[in-house]
Formats: structure tokens, sequence, C-alpha cells
């Protein structure tokens, strides 16, 4: 008996007919909510032709759309590297078995992880512009990638901590057999091993900072939800600029998600199809490399 049917029962024909009577109402709901949406902008006015034809001309794209795009990707990438970064130090820092260590690594990322990232944003772009440390046209840039940084590389480091707590505890101990210290062992075979498990969650968290990014036009950093606000308020088609903007993110971060989801699954497919090898072994190979 799985584990699954231990903890919750099959549903019977009563239960099954009330999530299929709650699975019809919330479907009908959800097409009420949608025609009504449609249809109020239908009657402002906002799906007429004239408030789309700018998307399909060649200024748009040029000006407009290639450019927020490259400017929210460029921020986006920059904090990903960043984040994994953060996330390893202090991830493996929360690990250490030096107690100042552990401490300081764990104050550090409780602290990130409680303040919202927006606020981050607004306070690095006020220091940096004040202090006159970077040129002003920088200093956008620069607090978007430190607030992402900050923020989503203590999750990463939280997933880190957790990822090796999962592993089983006769990886360290076969480590330690055959020579290695407890650092060594959580360097070369305990991180490494929880990396790839927690690789699908940390691909959702890149999603996470794609879409974080957004909140850069807040202190004016031109990123595509700038740019497109900058063209509806000259065309005059605000909410179609805005639609084509989530339209544009919920695609890559689609792509990212549907990434996530084939490694999870090529990930578990290589897991339970991989003979058993012994914890010594695997230790032993680790350390090798």
């Amino acid at each position: 008996m799985s584990a699954q049917q231990v903890l919750f029962d099959a549903p019977g024909p009563r239960a099954r007919r009330n999530i299929l009577i709650g699975n019809i109402v919330g479907v009908l709901v959800g097409l009420g909510i949608l025609a009504w949406i449609v249809s109020t902008l239908a009657e402002k006015g906002q799906l007429e032709a004239s408030m789309w034809t700018p998307f399909l001309e060649s200024r748009t794209w040029e000006f407009f759309i290639l450019p927020g795009l490259a400017n929210t990707l460029k921020a986006a990438a920059i904090a990903i590297v960043t984040s994994v970064v953060f996330g390893l130090i202090f991830g493996v820092g929360r690990l250490s078995h030096l107690t100042p260590v552990r401490w300081v690594a764990g104050v550090v990322v409780e602290f990130l992880r409680a303040v919202p990232v927006l606020l981050m944003m607004i306070f690095f772009w006020l220091a940096l512009g004040s202090s006159g440390a970077v040129q002003p046209e920088n200093a956008p840039l620069i607090a978007v990638v430190i607030a992402l940084t900050l923020y989503n590389g203590s999750v990463i480091a939280e997933l880190v901590r957790s990822g090796v707590e999962g592993l089983p505890s006769g990886q360290r101990e076969a480590g330690m057999a055959i020579g290695l210290t407890a650092n060594q062992s959580l360097r070369s075979i305990e991180v490494p091993q929880a990396l790839i498990a927690m690789l699908p969650a940390l691909i959702s968290q890149f999603v996470v900072i794609l879409k974080d990014s957004a909140l850069g036009f807040i202190i004016t950093y031109p990123e595509l939800l700038q740019y497109m606000r900058r063209l509806g308020v000259g065309e005059g088609n605000i909410i179609p600029s805005l639609m084509v903007a989530a339209t544009i993110f919920i695609i890559i971060n689609f792509g990212l998600s549907t990434l996530a989801t084939r490694l999870s699954v090529l990930l578990s497919f290589r897991t339970k199809g991989r003979k058993p090898v012994a914890e010594g072994a695997i230790a032993l190979d680790a350390a090798s490399t």
C-alpha cells in the first residue's frame, strides 16, 4: 500500500460526483468572468482594430518591445547568475559545522527573505543615486539586480540547505569513512547531489526572478513593462499594450516552467532507472573527482 493510499482515502461515488459538480461550476464561473471582461473591454472600445494595429508595425517592435524585452532579460540573466552564487555561498554557510558561520548565514538569509523585493529595489536605487557611486543612468539596473540577487539568493540558499538535509545520512558517513572531512564531504558529495535534486525548483525560482524584474519600472528601469506603458500612453492604447506585455511574460515563463517540468521528469526517470550503487562507491567517486 502506497503512502498516498494510507494518508488519503479514494473518493467514493458521491465524492466523485461532488468533485465533478465543483469542477463544472468553477469552469462556468471562470467563463462568465472572462466573458464579462471581454464585453467590458469591447464597450470601452479596447478591442477595436485601431488599438491593436500598432503592434503590427515594425517601429513598435524596434523601439519599444525588443529594447524593453532585452533590458528585462539582461537584468534577469545577471540576477540569476548572482542569485545562484549567493545562494550556494550562504546555503553552504547554513550547513557549516562552525556555529558562528552557521548563525550569521542564517540571520542574513532569514532577514533577506522577510524584506519585500520592491522595498529593496527602492532602497538601493535611492542609496546609489544619493551616494554618487555609480552613474545615474546605471543606478536603476544595479538596484534591480542587487534586490533580485539578495531576495532570490536567500531563497536559493534555503533550497540548498533543505536539499542537502534531505539526502540520506549515509552519504556523509560514506565520505567520512574514506577519509574526507565533514566540509569536504559537504562540498564534494552532498551539495552536488542536492543541486541535481533541486534543479526543477531552481528553475522555478528563475521564473520568479524574471517576473520580479518587472518591478523595476517603479524605479525608472526601462524594462519591458516600462516601454509598453510609454507605448500605450503615446498610442492611447494602454490596456492592449499591457496585455501584450503580459502575454510576452506568460510565454517566457511558460517556457521556463515547461523546462522545469521536463527536467523533473528526466531526473525522476534517471533516478528510478539507475542501478543501486553502494554509498561508499558514490562517495569515493565524488572524492576522486
